[in-house]
C-alpha cells in the first residue's frame, strides 16, 4: 500500500513538473480553445464566457495560450493575459514593428469568419518580444482570438 501511494505520488510529481516544462502552445491548441469558447459563449452565454476568459487561472489559460475579445467596435469585452484592459478600446495598440494588430484583427474579422494574423508581441511569461500568430473566429459582434508565439 505505501509504495503505491508512493507511486502515486511520483507519477503525479512528474506529471506537475512536465506540464510546467512543455513547450508553447501549438496551431492546433490556438484553434481548438477558440473554438471551444465560440461554442461556450454560445451555449452558455456570453457573459459567463468572458468572466471565464478573464480569469487567469481559469480553463481560457494554458501554458502561453490564452484568449482576447474584442467587439468589432474595438472594444475589449475579454483578454486572459492583461484584465485591465477590458473595457478599454484597443484600436491603438501597436506591436514591436508599430503594426496596429488589434485594429488589422478587427478589419479581418469584418471580412472573414475566421482567420490568422501575425505581429510581434511580448510574451507574457517571458516577457520577450516573439513573433506571434493569432488565430480568430468571428461570433455576433465580437471577434474570439487566441495566439501562440512561434
Amino acid at each position: 500500500m505505501k509504495r503505491t501511494k508512493a507511486l502515486a505520488a511520483a507519477l503525479l510529481m512528474g506529471a506537475a513538473f512536465s506540464a510546467s516544462a512543455a513547450p508553447n502552445a501549438t496551431r492546433d491548441d490556438a484553434v481548438a480553445m477558440v473554438k471551444k469558447a465560440v461554442t461556450a459563449i454560445q451555449a452558455q452565454g456570453r457573459d459567463k464566457t468572458l468572466a471565464e476568459i478573464n480569469n487567469s487561472q481559469g480553463e481560457y489559460r494554458v501554458q502561453d495560450l490564452y484568449l482576447s475579445v474584442y467587439r468589432l467596435d474595438g472594444m475589449t469585452l475579454a483578454h486572459g493575459a492583461n484584465s485591465r484592459w477590458v473595457g478599454q478600446p484597443l484600436t491603438s495598440a501597436k506591436d514591436a514593428d508599430g503594426k496596429p494588430y488589434v485594429r488589422a484583427s478587427l478589419q479581418l474579422a469584418k471580412e472573414r469568419p475566421a482567420f490568422w494574423q501575425d505581429y510581434k508581441l511580448a510574451n507574457a511569461l517571458t516577457r520577450k518580444i516573439e513573433p506571434r500568430s493569432m488565430y480568430c473566429e468571428r461570433i455576433d459582434d465580437m471577434v474570439v482570438c487566441g495566439g501562440i508565439y512561434k
